[in-house]
């Protein structure tokens, strides 16, 4: 692998443990349909032990998009934390198999690699019970130029902010962002995230944040408004920072200060699992931006890659429907 690529992601590794269940499971489980809750190591290998049928591949929000972002052709590296267990060998292996540059040495101590049980009824609704373990200890000491090495854009999750050395970590991006030409990129996870880190967030983004990736929601919480239009009016005051908003159904929104470009989503009918739909969407628009697309046509991408990703079981998309499209 060399050095240099067009993407790299710093994250929180986990893998993804997809299964379909019976509205009957959640309720033995006792799970709120369409929850996201944190749960520890006995019970995470309670439930894994639950699950007869189920497909293991790495995961985590930025993940998937580096996974999705070098199916469509980029250079990708990855930075995360997993231990050198079964499912560490499972997640590195996986993003390994895709052309993606792992840059961390699985861990031989520390906590077992994170998993999160991804329980998909039959609505296409999912249900995740995460255990966070191995990537809560990723170290601001693993970000430095060795391992970042020449990369074009750097992305980083909100989530990170969650875990001890969160805030060093992405210091330690913008410092090797002022030594070299590398745009940095948060994608803002949810709105929890943002209300749990939201000054934190201001901060980083006053401090040189090229691109800021979320949904309408996580959106409105860093600006802290209740209607579309105060949002967009707060957002478009930031005349050197890119914001690309996700709406479902709605499209997207790119707001480039007073420039604003509004993208239709591509409708389909034929909704399977939402899992990954805006990670998917991010993929696609960093992947037309590293090949000088319009800003209109990198949503036109993203919003082709969401559409396909929710069709089917699980947060990636396959080279095989990658390359349907025409960059």
């Amino acid at each position: 692998m060399q050095n240099k690529v067009q993407l790299l992601g710093i994250s929180n590794a986990i893998v993804d443990i997809l299964a379909q269940v019976t509205d009957e499971f959640l309720e033995d489980l006792k799970a709120q349909p369409g929850s996201m809750i944190l749960i520890d190591e006995l019970t995470a290998s309670d439930l894994y032990k639950k699950l007869s049928v189920k497909k293991e591949m790495s995961g985590g929000s930025v993940a998937n998009t580096i996974a999705c972002f070098a199916n469509f052709g980029g250079e990708a590296g990855y930075i995360g934390q997993v231990k050198n267990d079964s499912l560490g060998r499972i997640f590195v292996n996986d993003m390994r198999s895709l052309g993606v540059d792992v840059r961390l040495t699985p861990a031989e101590n520390g906590s077992p690699t994170a998993r999160s049980h991804v329980l998909i009824t039959k609505d296409g609704q999912r249900t995740m019970q995460t255990y966070l373990g191995a990537c809560t200890e990723l170290a601001a000491s693993d970000i430095n130029q060795g391992t970042i090495g020449e990369s074009g854009i750097i992305l980083l999750e909100g989530y990170l902010w969650d875990i001890e050395d969160g805030r060093s970590i992405a210091e330690e991006a913008m410092k090797i962002k002022l030594k070299t030409k590398a745009q940095i990129v948060l994608s803002l996870s949810d709105s929890f995230c943002v209300e749990r880190h939201h000054q934190a967030f201001k901060d980083i983004i006053n401090q040189g944040i090229d691109i800021v990736f979320g949904n309408e929601d996580e959106a409105m919480a860093l600006t802290e408004t209740d209607s579309e239009e105060e949002m967009i009016k707060r957002l478009s005051s930031h005349t050197n920072i890119l914001f690309v908003i996700t709406r479902g159904e709605k499209g997207s929104l790119i707001i480039d200060g007073i420039n604003i470009i509004q993208q239709k989503a591509n409708y389909t009918n034929n909704v399977i699992d939402t899992t990954g739909a805006g990670d998917t969407y991010t993929a696609g628009f960093l992947y037309g931006l590293t090949q000088e697309k319009s800003l209109q046509e990198c949503a036109q991408l993203g919003s082709w890659a969401a559409s396909k990703v929710i069709q089917q079981v699980g947060a990636r998309l396959d080279k095989t429907i990658t390359q349907e499209y025409e960059i």
